[in-house]
Protein backbone atom coordinates (compact mmCIF):
# COMPACT_ATOMS: atom_id res chain seq x y z
CA UNK A 1 0.00 0.00 0.00
CA UNK A 2 0.99 3.59 -0.45
CA UNK A 3 0.10 5.18 2.92
CA UNK A 4 0.12 8.80 3.32
CA UNK A 5 0.52 10.08 7.46
CA UNK A 6 -0.36 13.54 8.14
CA UNK A 7 0.63 15.27 11.39
CA UNK A 8 1.48 18.59 12.83
CA UNK A 9 4.33 16.52 15.22
CA UNK A 10 7.14 14.52 13.98
CA UNK A 11 10.57 14.13 14.60
CA UNK A 12 13.02 16.14 15.88
CA UNK A 13 9.98 16.96 17.74
CA UNK A 14 10.27 14.71 20.71
CA UNK A 15 6.26 13.81 21.44
CA UNK A 16 4.76 10.16 22.32
CA UNK A 17 2.69 11.28 18.86
CA UNK A 18 5.79 11.34 16.90
CA UNK A 19 7.30 8.10 18.16
CA UNK A 20 3.99 6.30 17.32
CA UNK A 21 4.28 7.51 13.88
CA UNK A 22 7.96 6.31 13.39
CA UNK A 23 7.07 3.31 15.14
CA UNK A 24 4.36 2.63 12.36
CA UNK A 25 5.89 3.86 9.57
CA UNK A 26 9.17 1.85 10.49
CA UNK A 27 7.44 -1.38 10.82
CA UNK A 28 4.53 -1.10 7.64
CA UNK A 29 7.77 -0.50 5.74
CA UNK A 30 9.60 -3.22 6.93
CA UNK A 31 6.69 -5.15 5.47
CA UNK A 32 6.70 -3.89 1.94
CA UNK A 33 4.75 -1.07 2.01
CA UNK A 34 5.63 2.79 0.92
CA UNK A 35 4.75 5.57 4.03
CA UNK A 36 4.89 9.43 3.41
CA UNK A 37 5.25 11.66 6.05
CA UNK A 38 3.65 15.10 5.42
CA UNK A 39 4.33 17.16 8.33
CA UNK A 40 5.20 20.84 9.36
CA UNK A 41 8.54 22.73 9.29
CA UNK A 42 10.77 22.62 11.94
CA UNK A 43 13.53 24.82 13.13
CA UNK A 44 15.69 21.18 14.19
CA UNK A 45 15.78 20.76 10.56
CA UNK A 46 17.58 22.50 7.93
CA UNK A 47 15.91 23.39 4.51
CA UNK A 48 17.97 22.11 2.28
CA UNK A 49 18.41 18.84 4.55
CA UNK A 50 16.97 16.07 2.28
CA UNK A 51 14.53 13.73 4.15
CA UNK A 52 13.56 10.51 2.37
CA UNK A 53 9.90 10.14 2.00
CA UNK A 54 9.08 13.06 4.71
CA UNK A 55 7.35 16.25 3.09
CA UNK A 56 7.33 19.58 5.58
CA UNK A 57 4.76 22.06 4.85
CA UNK A 58 5.64 26.18 6.14
CA UNK A 59 4.31 25.96 10.12
CA UNK A 60 4.68 28.68 13.01
CA UNK A 61 4.63 27.59 16.59
CA UNK A 62 0.86 26.53 18.43
CA UNK A 63 -1.03 28.73 20.54
CA UNK A 64 -0.08 27.90 24.36
CA UNK A 65 2.18 25.10 22.93
CA UNK A 66 4.77 26.92 21.41
CA UNK A 67 7.07 23.54 21.10
CA UNK A 68 4.61 22.38 18.78
CA UNK A 69 3.83 23.82 15.19
CA UNK A 70 0.93 24.30 12.50
CA UNK A 71 0.89 24.34 8.76
CA UNK A 72 -0.41 28.02 7.35
CA UNK A 73 -0.32 26.99 3.97
CA UNK A 74 0.19 24.02 1.71
CA UNK A 75 -3.09 22.92 0.76
CA UNK A 76 -3.14 22.62 -2.92
CA UNK A 77 0.96 21.01 -2.60
CA UNK A 78 -0.03 18.24 -0.66
CA UNK A 79 -3.09 17.24 -2.88
CA UNK A 80 -0.33 17.75 -5.83
CA UNK A 81 2.60 15.57 -4.23
CA UNK A 82 0.00 12.81 -3.19
CA UNK A 83 -1.71 12.26 -6.72
CA UNK A 84 2.08 11.75 -7.54
CA UNK A 85 2.97 9.10 -4.74
CA UNK A 86 -0.46 7.86 -6.08
CA UNK A 87 -1.08 7.44 -2.68
CA UNK A 88 -4.01 4.59 -1.41
CA UNK A 89 -5.42 5.66 1.93
CA UNK A 90 -4.50 8.59 4.36
CA UNK A 91 -3.76 8.39 7.96
CA UNK A 92 -4.47 11.86 9.72
CA UNK A 93 -2.45 12.04 13.52
CA UNK A 94 -3.56 15.14 14.73
CA UNK A 95 -7.04 17.65 14.09
CA UNK A 96 -5.27 20.49 13.43
CA UNK A 97 -3.53 21.94 10.00
CA UNK A 98 -2.39 18.63 8.87
CA UNK A 99 -5.39 16.87 9.81
CA UNK A 100 -7.22 18.69 8.03
CA UNK A 101 -4.81 18.51 4.86
CA UNK A 102 -4.83 14.63 4.92
CA UNK A 103 -9.11 15.02 5.07
CA UNK A 104 -8.82 17.39 1.71
CA UNK A 105 -6.30 14.81 -0.05
CA UNK A 106 -8.50 11.87 0.38
CA UNK A 107 -11.13 13.50 -0.57
CA UNK A 108 -10.12 14.75 -3.49
CA UNK A 109 -8.09 11.70 -4.56
CA UNK A 110 -11.47 9.74 -3.81
CA UNK A 111 -9.38 7.33 -1.28
CA UNK A 112 -10.00 6.24 2.08
CA UNK A 113 -9.19 8.45 5.41
CA UNK A 114 -8.86 7.32 8.76
CA UNK A 115 -7.69 9.09 12.02
CA UNK A 116 -5.93 7.72 15.10
CA UNK A 117 -7.08 9.99 18.49
CA UNK A 118 -4.38 10.41 20.26
CA UNK A 119 -4.76 13.41 22.57
CA UNK A 120 -8.07 13.81 25.27
CA UNK A 121 -8.27 17.65 24.80
CA UNK A 122 -10.35 17.90 27.98
CA UNK A 123 -7.75 17.34 29.99
CA UNK A 124 -5.57 19.93 28.42
CA UNK A 125 -8.46 22.92 28.55
CA UNK A 126 -6.63 24.50 31.45
CA UNK A 127 -3.82 25.62 28.97
CA UNK A 128 -5.95 27.87 26.66
CA UNK A 129 -6.90 30.89 28.72
CA UNK A 130 -6.48 29.07 32.06
CA UNK A 131 -9.46 27.17 31.22
CA UNK A 132 -11.79 29.96 30.62
CA UNK A 133 -12.18 29.78 27.10
CA UNK A 134 -13.28 26.14 26.02
CA UNK A 135 -15.29 23.96 27.84
CA UNK A 136 -15.65 20.09 27.29
CA UNK A 137 -18.67 20.39 25.01
CA UNK A 138 -16.21 22.54 22.72
CA UNK A 139 -14.16 19.72 22.38
CA UNK A 140 -17.23 17.74 21.67
CA UNK A 141 -18.20 19.33 18.75
CA UNK A 142 -14.62 20.18 17.27
CA UNK A 143 -13.97 16.40 16.81
CA UNK A 144 -17.02 15.39 16.14
CA UNK A 145 -16.83 17.38 13.20
CA UNK A 146 -13.48 16.35 12.17
CA UNK A 147 -13.64 12.72 11.96
CA UNK A 148 -17.73 13.09 10.51
CA UNK A 149 -17.43 11.51 7.00
CA UNK A 150 -13.41 9.62 7.74
CA UNK A 151 -14.01 5.75 7.69
CA UNK A 152 -12.58 4.94 10.94
CA UNK A 153 -10.87 6.01 14.46
CA UNK A 154 -7.68 3.89 15.93
CA UNK A 155 -8.33 4.77 20.00
CA UNK A 156 -5.37 3.58 21.38
CA UNK A 157 -7.60 2.56 24.46
CA UNK A 158 -10.86 1.82 25.50
CA UNK A 159 -11.04 5.02 27.46
CA UNK A 160 -10.61 6.79 24.13
CA UNK A 161 -13.38 4.64 22.60
CA UNK A 162 -15.86 5.41 25.41
CA UNK A 163 -15.02 9.01 25.49
CA UNK A 164 -15.41 9.31 21.06
CA UNK A 165 -18.99 7.39 21.65
CA UNK A 166 -19.63 9.91 24.09
CA UNK A 167 -19.09 12.60 21.71
CA UNK A 168 -21.62 10.82 19.29
CA UNK A 169 -19.18 9.62 17.19
CA UNK A 170 -21.15 7.16 14.88
CA UNK A 171 -17.99 5.39 12.30
CA UNK A 172 -16.08 2.25 13.09
CA UNK A 173 -13.70 2.98 15.82
CA UNK A 174 -11.03 0.00 16.59
CA UNK A 175 -8.84 -0.05 19.82
CA UNK A 176 -5.36 -0.43 19.08
CA UNK A 177 -2.55 -0.02 21.41
CA UNK A 178 0.46 1.69 19.99
CA UNK A 179 3.25 -0.78 19.93
CA UNK A 180 6.84 -0.03 20.37
CA UNK A 181 10.23 -1.53 19.17
CA UNK A 182 11.39 -3.82 21.73
CA UNK A 183 14.42 -5.46 19.54
CA UNK A 184 16.44 -2.46 21.52
CA UNK A 185 14.81 -1.94 24.60
CA UNK A 186 15.20 -5.57 25.10
CA UNK A 187 18.32 -6.26 24.68
CA UNK A 188 20.68 -5.39 27.66
CA UNK A 189 23.28 -2.89 27.07
CA UNK A 190 25.45 -3.34 30.37
CA UNK A 191 28.23 -1.03 29.16
CA UNK A 192 26.39 1.50 27.64
CA UNK A 193 24.34 1.99 31.28
CA UNK A 194 27.29 1.64 33.70
CA UNK A 195 28.59 4.39 31.81
CA UNK A 196 25.52 6.29 31.89
CA UNK A 197 25.36 5.71 35.55
CA UNK A 198 29.44 7.07 36.20
CA UNK A 199 27.99 10.11 33.64
CA UNK A 200 25.36 10.81 36.07
CA UNK A 201 27.21 10.31 39.64
CA UNK A 202 25.63 7.60 40.41
CA UNK A 203 27.58 4.38 42.24
CA UNK A 204 26.50 0.48 40.59
CA UNK A 205 24.35 0.15 43.90
CA UNK A 206 22.72 3.77 43.82
CA UNK A 207 19.04 3.16 43.93
CA UNK A 208 17.04 5.22 40.92
CA UNK A 209 13.57 5.78 40.69
CA UNK A 210 13.09 7.40 37.17
CA UNK A 211 10.20 9.31 34.68
CA UNK A 212 10.30 9.68 31.14
CA UNK A 213 7.98 12.23 29.57
CA UNK A 214 7.04 15.95 28.89
CA UNK A 215 7.52 18.31 32.06
CA UNK A 216 4.55 19.70 32.02
CA UNK A 217 1.65 19.75 34.35
CA UNK A 218 -0.45 17.32 33.46
CA UNK A 219 2.55 14.43 34.60
CA UNK A 220 1.93 15.91 37.78
CA UNK A 221 5.74 15.11 38.48
CA UNK A 222 5.43 17.84 41.42
CA UNK A 223 3.20 14.85 43.48
CA UNK A 224 6.35 12.30 42.46
CA UNK A 225 8.98 15.48 43.86
CA UNK A 226 6.14 16.27 46.94
CA UNK A 227 6.94 12.64 48.25
CA UNK A 228 10.26 11.82 47.14
CA UNK A 229 11.78 12.97 50.84
CA UNK A 230 9.09 10.26 52.48
CA UNK A 231 10.95 7.26 49.98
CA UNK A 232 14.32 9.17 51.38
CA UNK A 233 13.46 8.33 54.52
CA UNK A 234 13.32 4.68 54.10
CA UNK A 235 15.51 3.93 50.71
CA UNK A 236 18.71 5.72 51.84
CA UNK A 237 20.52 7.33 49.26
CA UNK A 238 17.81 7.32 46.59
CA UNK A 239 18.32 9.38 43.51
CA UNK A 240 15.09 10.50 40.91
CA UNK A 241 15.89 10.96 37.19
CA UNK A 242 13.74 12.99 34.96
CA UNK A 243 14.54 12.53 31.54
CA UNK A 244 12.84 15.10 29.50
CA UNK A 245 11.35 18.47 28.62
CA UNK A 246 8.99 21.04 29.09
CA UNK A 247 7.47 23.93 30.46
CA UNK A 248 7.29 23.35 33.73
CA UNK A 249 11.06 22.29 34.06
CA UNK A 250 12.09 25.30 36.02
CA UNK A 251 9.46 25.10 38.37
CA UNK A 252 9.86 22.01 38.95
CA UNK A 253 13.81 22.77 39.44
CA UNK A 254 12.89 25.47 42.07
CA UNK A 255 10.40 22.89 43.89
CA UNK A 256 13.62 20.64 44.36
CA UNK A 257 15.35 23.05 46.03
CA UNK A 258 12.26 24.37 48.21
CA UNK A 259 12.30 20.36 49.37
CA UNK A 260 15.96 20.34 50.06
CA UNK A 261 16.17 17.91 47.19
CA UNK A 262 18.01 18.99 44.18
CA UNK A 263 21.34 16.73 45.62
CA UNK A 264 19.09 13.97 44.56
CA UNK A 265 16.96 14.89 41.61
CA UNK A 266 18.58 14.98 37.73
CA UNK A 267 16.89 16.71 34.67
CA UNK A 268 18.57 15.16 31.70
CA UNK A 269 16.56 17.40 29.16
CA UNK A 270 15.42 15.58 25.98
CA UNK A 271 17.61 12.49 24.78
CA UNK A 272 17.43 10.88 21.58
CA UNK A 273 14.99 8.39 21.20
CA UNK A 274 17.96 5.74 19.89
CA UNK A 275 19.59 6.73 22.80
CA UNK A 276 17.18 6.11 25.23
CA UNK A 277 17.56 2.01 26.05
CA UNK A 278 20.17 2.84 29.04
CA UNK A 279 18.07 5.29 30.68
CA UNK A 280 15.06 2.62 31.63
CA UNK A 281 17.52 -0.03 32.10
CA UNK A 282 19.74 1.91 34.72
CA UNK A 283 16.56 2.63 36.49
CA UNK A 284 15.52 0.43 39.37
CA UNK A 285 11.62 1.16 39.13
CA UNK A 286 9.41 3.76 36.59
CA UNK A 287 7.04 6.08 38.41
CA UNK A 288 4.46 7.96 36.87
CA UNK A 289 1.60 10.41 38.89
CA UNK A 290 -0.20 11.09 35.18
CA UNK A 291 -3.47 10.35 35.17
CA UNK A 292 -4.05 12.18 31.38
CA UNK A 293 -2.62 9.26 29.36
CA UNK A 294 -4.64 7.68 27.11
CA UNK A 295 -2.11 5.15 26.56
CA UNK A 296 1.20 5.38 28.14
CA UNK A 297 3.89 4.94 25.37
CA UNK A 298 6.94 5.28 27.89
CA UNK A 299 4.99 2.82 30.10
CA UNK A 300 5.67 -0.04 27.54
CA UNK A 301 9.11 0.97 26.32
CA UNK A 302 9.96 0.53 30.02
CA UNK A 303 8.20 -3.18 30.31
CA UNK A 304 9.88 -3.68 27.21
CA UNK A 305 13.32 -2.31 28.33
CA UNK A 306 12.61 -4.56 31.57
CA UNK A 307 11.81 -2.12 34.35
CA UNK A 308 8.96 -2.12 36.60
CA UNK A 309 6.83 0.59 36.91
CA UNK A 310 4.32 1.87 39.48
CA UNK A 311 1.80 4.48 37.60
CA UNK A 312 -1.50 5.57 38.69
CA UNK A 313 -4.38 3.85 38.29
CA UNK A 314 -6.82 3.93 35.43
CA UNK A 315 -8.66 1.46 32.97
CA UNK A 316 -5.71 0.80 30.35
CA UNK A 317 -2.82 0.90 33.37
CA UNK A 318 -4.94 -1.61 35.42
CA UNK A 319 -5.17 -3.68 32.67
CA UNK A 320 -1.22 -3.51 31.66
CA UNK A 321 0.01 -4.04 34.87
CA UNK A 322 -1.82 -6.94 36.02
CA UNK A 323 0.90 -8.24 37.71
CA UNK A 324 3.28 -7.33 40.07
CA UNK A 325 6.24 -8.42 38.38
CA UNK A 326 5.57 -6.02 35.59
CA UNK A 327 4.57 -3.67 37.51
CA UNK A 328 1.52 -1.59 39.86
CA UNK A 329 -0.94 0.95 39.82
CA UNK A 330 -1.97 3.25 43.12
CA UNK A 331 -4.97 5.52 43.82
CA UNK A 332 -3.50 7.94 46.24
CA UNK A 333 0.22 9.07 46.89
CA UNK A 334 0.02 6.72 50.10
CA UNK A 335 -0.14 3.86 48.65
CA UNK A 336 2.17 5.18 45.66
CA UNK A 337 4.97 5.30 48.49
CA UNK A 338 3.80 2.05 49.85
CA UNK A 339 4.41 0.47 46.44
CA UNK A 340 7.81 2.10 45.76
CA UNK A 341 8.89 1.15 48.89
CA UNK A 342 8.29 -2.62 48.52
CA UNK A 343 9.81 -2.54 45.25
CA UNK A 344 13.36 -1.04 45.74
CA UNK A 345 13.32 -3.25 49.65
CA UNK A 346 12.51 -6.58 48.38
CA UNK A 347 14.36 -6.37 44.73
CA UNK A 348 14.33 -10.23 44.11
CA UNK A 349 10.97 -10.77 44.81
CA UNK A 350 9.14 -9.66 41.56
CA UNK A 351 11.67 -11.54 39.30
CA UNK A 352 9.47 -14.20 37.23
CA UNK A 353 10.21 -12.87 33.28
CA UNK A 354 6.76 -15.22 32.42
CA UNK A 355 4.05 -12.01 32.40
CA UNK A 356 6.35 -9.59 30.56
CA UNK A 357 7.56 -12.44 27.64
CA UNK A 358 3.33 -12.73 27.11
CA UNK A 359 2.98 -8.88 26.89
CA UNK A 360 5.55 -8.38 24.57
CA UNK A 361 3.85 -9.52 21.68
CA UNK A 362 1.04 -7.48 22.56
CA UNK A 363 3.32 -4.17 22.87
CA UNK A 364 5.54 -4.81 19.71
CA UNK A 365 5.80 -2.37 16.80
CA UNK A 366 5.06 -5.80 14.93
CA UNK A 367 1.43 -6.57 16.26
CA UNK A 368 1.18 -3.12 16.06
CA UNK A 369 1.63 -2.78 12.22
CA UNK A 370 -0.10 -5.53 11.41
CA UNK A 371 -3.61 -4.44 13.47
CA UNK A 372 -3.19 -1.18 11.64
CA UNK A 373 -2.69 -2.43 8.29
CA UNK A 374 -5.71 -4.98 9.09
CA UNK A 375 -7.54 -0.98 9.88
CA UNK A 376 -6.34 -0.01 5.88
CA UNK A 377 -7.81 -2.70 4.62
CA UNK A 378 -10.61 -2.85 6.40
CA UNK A 379 -11.47 0.47 5.76
CA UNK A 380 -10.48 0.08 2.07
CA UNK A 381 -12.74 -2.65 1.67
CA UNK A 382 -15.80 -0.40 3.16
CA UNK A 383 -14.89 2.53 1.54
CA UNK A 384 -15.38 1.04 -2.02
CA UNK A 385 -18.32 -1.16 -0.78
CA UNK A 386 -20.09 2.37 -0.09
CA UNK A 387 -18.80 3.75 -3.08
CA UNK A 388 -20.10 1.01 -5.30
CA UNK A 389 -23.71 1.21 -3.45
CA UNK A 390 -23.72 4.73 -3.93
CA UNK A 391 -23.27 4.63 -7.71
CA UNK A 392 -25.48 1.72 -7.99
CA UNK A 393 -28.53 3.80 -6.56
CA UNK A 394 -27.89 6.70 -7.93
CA UNK A 395 -27.53 4.93 -11.51
CA UNK A 396 -24.09 6.50 -12.33
CA UNK A 397 -20.61 4.94 -13.26
CA UNK A 398 -17.12 6.40 -12.82
CA UNK A 399 -14.59 4.59 -14.35
CA UNK A 400 -12.30 4.35 -11.36
CA UNK A 401 -13.70 2.58 -8.14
Amino acid sequence: MNIGMFTDTYFPQVSGVATSIRTLKEDLERKGHHVYIFTTTDPGVDKEEVEPNIFRFTSVPFVSFTDRRVAVRGLFHALEVAKELDLDIVHTQTEFSMGWIGKFVAKNLHIPCVHTYHTMYEDYLHYVMNGKLLRPYHVKQFIRTFVSHMDGVVAPSERVTDTLRRYGVKIPIRVIPTGVDIRQLDQAHPEAVLQLREQLGYTPETPVIMSLSRIAPEKKLDQVLGIFPDLQQQIPNLKFLIVGDGPEKDDLVALTKKLAIADAVTFTGEINHEQIAPYYQLADLFVSSSDTETQGLTYIEAMAAGLKCVVRSGEYTDNLFDNPDIGTTFRDLNEMKQQVVNYLQHPHAFTDEAPRQRKLYDISADHFGDQIHDFYQDATDNYHLMKLNHLSVTGRSEEKV
